[in-house]
Order: C-alpha cells, then sequence, then structure tokens
C-alpha cells in the first residue's frame, strides 16, 4: 500500500512504457498509445493491468492519470484521452452524448476515522448506524464523537469529504440519501488526501475507497486509520455478522456476497467517448475482461459476476468497426 501511495501522491503521475525496449517490434504486433485518466479508485488497478498488458504488447505505451470520476468523464467525451475510469453509475445524460462503457471491477467506499481518537474502541465495538452516519455529513445529525465509558472529553469532531467530482463521494453520499453536493464537510482533493487528513486529525471522519483504507501488503487498516463498522441492523454494537472489517479479504468478501451494502458497493468502468475504434484500445479492453480477470483480487478488488463480464465481451464485440464505407 505504501508504494501506491507514493505513486498517487506524485503530481502528474504518468504510467509511460516506451514501445521497443531494445528489441526489434515483430510483424503485425500491435502499437500504439492509450490514455487513461479519472477515478482513483480504479487508478490502482488499471496500473497493475497497465503493466501486465505491457508484458505481452511491448509496443505498446499507457499513459495514465487520476483525478476523479468526473475528470475521467469529462476527458473521454471531450476527446483528450481514450478511456475514463469511472467509479459511478453512467448516467442518461452521459449516454446521450456518446458515453460507451463496460463494467471492469467492483469495490466499496467505507467510512473511516483516526485510529489514535479515545473514541475509536467504543466505535469499534458499537459502529455507527446509517442514521449517525448521515447526521455526520448531513445536517441535523450526530455532530460529536459518543464519549467511551469513564472518559468525559473527547477530541471535535472534524468532518471531511471530497473536493473533486467524483465517485466516492456521490456513492456515499446515495447511501446517505443526498448527492455530492449536499455532503458537508472540510473538502479534501482525492482519495490519498482524504485519507491522509484523517490520519492527521485525532478528530477526524472522513471516507475512502477500500485500496486506500487498507494496506494491501498486510491486508489491514493503513496505519492511523479505523475502518468504521457499519452498524446495519441499527440495534446499537457491531453483531458477530456484520464484523467483516478487520482485513481487506474479509471486508471484500462481504462485499461480494451482499453484507456490505451498495451503494456504497457500486461497479468501476471504463468509458470510451462512444465506441472505441482503436486498435490498442479495443485490444487492452478484452485483455482486461479476459486474462486481466486474474489481476483484480490480488490487486484488492472484487471481480465481476461472470455473466456481467460475459455482457462486456458481447458488448465490445458488438462494437467492432465495419467494413470502410459502412
Amino acid at each position: 500500500m505504501k508504494k501506491i501511495w507514493n505513486l498517487v501522491l506524485t503530481a502528474g503521475l504518468i504510467l509511460a512504457t516506451h514501445p521497443g525496449c531494445g528489441r526489434e517490434t515483430a510483424p503485425g504486433e500491435i502499437r500504439g498509445t492509450i490514455t487513461v485518466s479519472g477515478a482513483w479508485a480504479l487508478y490502482p488497478l488499471v496500473i497493475r493491468w497497465a503493466g501486465e498488458f505491457k508484458k505481452l504488447h511491448p509496443a505498446v505505451r499507457i499513459d495514465i492519470s487520476a483525478g476523479g470520476a468526473g475528470k475521467g468523464m469529462a476527458d473521454c467525451l471531450g476527446g483528450v484521452v481514450d478511456l475514463g475510469m469511472v467509479s459511478r453509475e453512467i448516467n442518461p445524460a452521459e449516454i446521450e452524448r456518446g458515453a460507451w462503457s463496460v463494467a471492469v471491477a467492483k469495490d466499496a467506499v467505507v467510512p473511516v476515522m483516526n485510529r489514535e481518537n479515545p473514541a475509536a474502541e467504543t466505535i469499534h465495538q458499537r459502529g455507527l448506524s446509517r442514521e449517525e452516519l448521515i447526521g455526520v455529513w448531513l445536517p441535523g445529525g450526530l455532530g460529536s464523537w459518543p464519549a467511551p465509558p469513564g472518559l468525559l472529553r473527547v477530541p471535535e469532531m472534524t468532518v471531511y469529504t471530497r473536493s473533486d467530482a467524483c465517485g466516492a463521494a456521490e456513492v456515499w453520499a446515495r447511501y446517505l440519501g443526498g448527492e455530492q453536493e449536499d455532503l458537508g464537510g472540510v473538502g479534501v482533493y482525492g482519495d490519498p488526501g482524504l485519507a491522509q487528513a484523517v490520519r492527521r486529525d485525532f478528530g477526524g471522519i472522513g471516507f475512502n475507497n477500500i485500496n486506500y483504507a487498507y494496506d494491501l501488503k498486510t491486508g489491514t487498516p493503513v496505519g492511523g486509520l479505523m475502518v468504521i463498522p457499519i452498524d446495519l441492523n441499527g440495534n446499537g454494537r457491531v453483531d458477530p455478522e456484520e464484523n467483516f472489517y478487520g482485513t481487506l479479504p474479509e471486508l471484500t468478501a462481504a462485499i461480494a456476497d451482499g453484507r456490505y451494502p451498495s451503494p456504497p458497493a457500486r461497479d468501476l468502468y471504463l468509458v470510451s467517448g462512444g465506441q472505441p475504434k482503436s486498435e490498442p484500445v479495443r485490444v487492452f479492453l478484452s485483455w482486461i475482461l479476459g486474462e486481466g480477470r486474474a489481476y483484480v483480487e490480488e490487486a484488492g478488488y472484487i471481480a465481476l459476476a461472470p455473466e456481467k463480464l460475459a455482457a462486456g465481451r458481447e458488448k465490445l464485440r458488438l462494437s467492432e468497426p465495419g467494413p470502410a464505407g459502412d
């Protein structure tokens, strides 16, 4: 996870893989450039996919930048990039503008707090209900941390949200019954930035995509963060069937079998402005929906159901360019 954080915190990061690499290109080998931008949620997985794809097709260059789902959608519809990474449902207005999409994986957004908060152990045991979480980010609610028994003072609660147009904030707001614009709190840019803000603030509470809340190497929450259990049945405690936040594999299993609610669990998409025509882009998408599946769970994501992947492959097949003049 530390390696991923170092990557995403570098401004303007580009994965630039150069064709050739000291050998001649074989006749008929795919060559060209694929440009990708968008959701922080998909960024680590697309980085992994690009690295593996490069081993098979070294004459293809893949440039990737994160910046939020809104940027990914705007860039692909505006022809700035070949593919946009989008971590929310594609809305009808975007489809009318030519957005073509395929679902490629699944993940979720989770609430997080500072691990050193004196209220952390209390929250670990009782969780926060959806109604309490609504009160954190929407008007008229919780406002302060529950005081642990015997402790009279707890840090003032500082609520953080995302300042960039992003799928994480939109999906989290949908779970709470609102829109991203309704979320209160101090706006912070990007997933890494929000996680860092909460880690630095004893009273901080925020939300993150799971790959920024957990360390991929250890499978446990990132140092300084605690993932807040959601008291799904609202009985004031975290029951055994609700207690699946200790490790990333536990949580991804709960997302996969529906124990964690959706939203804030959601599908992740790669989107193009119209049907993809570029051969490198089409080959890359086909590989992602096929061999690329092997890297989804390794990277801390949840694999899509076989029927959803099959639907994506069929959608890609149906979008194949026809003969010249068609």
